[in-house]
């Protein structure tokens, strides 16, 4: 919420820049797309009506369907009335427009992305670089995805049957790729194991 905040201040001549890069980041924060597939959206690609984003122009060349919580339709729709009122001739089918109309570039994201992390101190300060090292914008899409499975295992819900609709939301090329999250994130090993454990114990009663 600080680094969507904090975006929306961000100034440009036409004070796009703002809404521009707090709706995108929003947008990854919810979703878990890769910057790569978000500012490859173009407007036909964002349906506001159905709350669905069309992912064509994935990393492995696959296309997916994204859904969306009402929530984020309804920031996606404002940003893009903000988007049109202030370049009313808009030159590129790009969803995500810089002030001069343009597609927004993966390095512009992430670059606003450190600048912003850094002013609300979740970037450290080193000197001779001005936006510190610190967290990485692909972040978001890895936060997203432990955040779901930690939610499901908190919530007794069955991970071995659902992590595959997670895998197909996120686009990875198999399911082995979002099974990774179990080892690398250690709050999600710890909640694994004590699953396993249980469904052992289990297993042991009944026999």
């Amino acid at each position: 919420e600080r680094l969507v905040e904090t975006a929306r201040k961000l100034p440009s001549p036409k004070g796009l820049r703002g809404p521009t890069y707090a709706t995108l980041f929003g947008l990854m924060a919810v979703t878990g797309i890769r910057i790569s597939e978000a500012v490859s959206l173009d407007r036909q690609d964002v349906d506001l009506e159905e709350c669905i984003l069309s992912i064509c122009k994935s990393k492995f060349g696959k296309s997916r369907l994204v859904p969306l919580h009402v929530t984020t339709r309804d920031a996606l729709l404002n940003y893009a009335k903000i988007r049109d009122r202030i370049l009313s001739r808009l030159q590129s089918d790009a969803f995500f427009v810089s002030d001069r109309g343009t597609r927004v570039k993966h390095w512009t994201a992430r670059d606003n992305f450190a600048v912003v992390s850094r002013q609300i101190g979740i970037r450290k300060e080193i000197k001779g670089k001005r936006v510190g090292c610190g967290p990485r914008l692909h972040d978001m899409r890895h936060r997203f995805a432990a955040r779901t499975l930690v939610d499901w295992y908190r919530a007794g819900i069955n991970v071995e049957h659902e992590i595959h609709k997670l895998s197909t939301y996120l686009g990875h090329a198999h399911v082995n790729d979002t099974y990774w999250y179990l080892e690398a994130v250690p709050e999600l090993l710890e909640l694994a194991t004590q699953r396993l454990m249980q469904e052992r114990k289990g297993g042991g009663d009944d026999d």
